[in-house]
């Protein structure tokens, strides 16, 4: 495995913090943009991925889903406005090949609805492939492996 130099792993946080900051701003239209065009993203639970079962509760296979996803966040979907808070560690690169780097993080999301106390939301770990690109680091697969098997009523924001 060849490691990373500084600047390469401070785009790597850079794209984990921004990602995070998009998501908890409700900045929708700007959540797509982290990733590639053919990027895949899916929302599995631990038990799933632990046997190599295909069920996720999310799976969207290109940009363009991920663009109809946000869409029908800001526009189409009826759900009890609550704000997030995504707590990420530090990615931890298990490895490398050429411009695709294999990387985990654990997270943790806080879900607070208006004149209630926060609550944790979801925890688990990011499973990513990150590609380099000409306009730099973006997901080319974030598969989000969440620890309970329950989760609330629906998961309307992406983790």
């Amino acid at each position: 495995m060849k490691t990373v130099d500084f600047k390469d792993y401070y785009a790597l946080v850079e794209l984990y913090a921004g990602y995070s900051a998009a998501l908890d701003s409700g900045d929708w239209d700007r959540w797509p943009e982290f990733f590639t065009d053919d990027c895949l993203y899916r929302i599995v639970p631990r038990e799933n991925h632990e046997q190599n079962l295909p069920l996720a509760l999310l799976a969207l296979e290109t940009k363009a889903m991920l663009k109809d996803r946000a869409y029908g966040i800001k526009e189409t979907f009826f759900y009890d406005p609550y704000y997030q808070r995504h707590i990420v560690d530090n990615p931890l690169i298990r490895a490398t090949d050429g411009d695709v780097w294999e990387v985990e993080a654990n997270y943790a999301v806080l879900r607070t609805k208006t004149a209630q106390l926060s609550e944790v939301y979801n925890t688990g770990r990011y499973f990513d492939r990150i590609r380099k690109t000409p306009d730099g680091l973006r997901f080319a697969t974030r598969v989000c492996v969440f620890d309970s098997e329950l989760i609330p009523n629906s998961m309307i924001f992406p983790l």
